[in-house]
């Protein structure tokens, strides 16, 4: 292996990666831009590397590397009652991980064009799943409500609030009121929030509340659906 090939197939899953990582990143989804181009250029690596040897055979090592992304896609997949999220995010790390086996295996071009498929699914058929995602019968979309609550302490309320607000601002969906109260303990404010998403997508909601747990002010952070 030459150091041009090596280079090629590493800047070719870097690119890749980082094409689909950017459509994830301005969508505020749990794996944006650097870890789809880590998981693209991980996968190039490692069928380069196997290369280099000659026991060994590239089409093995992509297997065991879309075997092992299925670890790393469970992590992003969370269950909430009887709604399970992050299942596109899965989905687009175990085809970046694709992209960078092809990139790795010397195809450029194909990882390219499929990193641009993969970069128009997640987008121009976004609106397509939108328009699909009614409740049967009746033509209208299904809106579900949501609550967010945080326990911080009273000093950084006015803080953590305006950090939470324009959270859910900047999402699809429609904030509705935001309000406080006593928390469990002295010197602590419970924060609540109600918010209404289009479908039964809670990737706001979940970012919003990620957001926001990073504050050292905050005691606990949490979300659910509102009856």
């Amino acid at each position: 292996m030459t150091i041009v090939t090596f280079a090629t197939g590493v800047g070719t899953g870097m690119l890749a990666g980082a094409l689909i990582g950017v459509e994830r990143q301005w969508r505020q989804r749990m794996a944006g831009l650097r870890t789809n181009t880590l998981v693209a250029t991980g996968a190039a690596l490692f069928v380069l590397l196997s290369g280099a040897f000659d026991d060994s055979s590239p089409s093995r090592v992509a297997a065991q590397v879309v075997s092992g992304i299925g670890f790393l896609g469970a992590g992003v997949i969370m269950r909430d009652g009887l709604n399970v999220t992050g299942i596109n995010t899965a989905a687009t790390l175990w085809c970046s991980a694709a992209v960078g086996c092809l990139a790795g295996a010397g195809l450029p071009l194909y990882a390219l064009a499929g990193a641009a498929a993969i970069v128009g699914v997640n987008t121009a058929l976004r609106h397509l799943a939108h328009g699909l995602d009614r409740q049967p019968g009746s033509g209208e979309e299904v809106s579900t409500p949501y609550a967010v609550e945080a326990v911080v302490s009273a000093r950084d309320e006015a803080h953590v609030r305006t950090l939470l607000v324009q959270s859910l601002s900047g999402s699809a969906g429609r904030l509705h009121a935001v309000d406080s109260s006593g928390g469990p303990e002295d010197g602590q404010v419970r924060i609540r929030a109600e918010i209404t998403a289009d479908g039964a997508d809670s990737t706001a909601v979940e970012t919003a509340v990620a957001r926001i747990s990073m504050e050292p002010a905050v005691a606990s952070a949490s979300w659910r659906h509102v009856a």
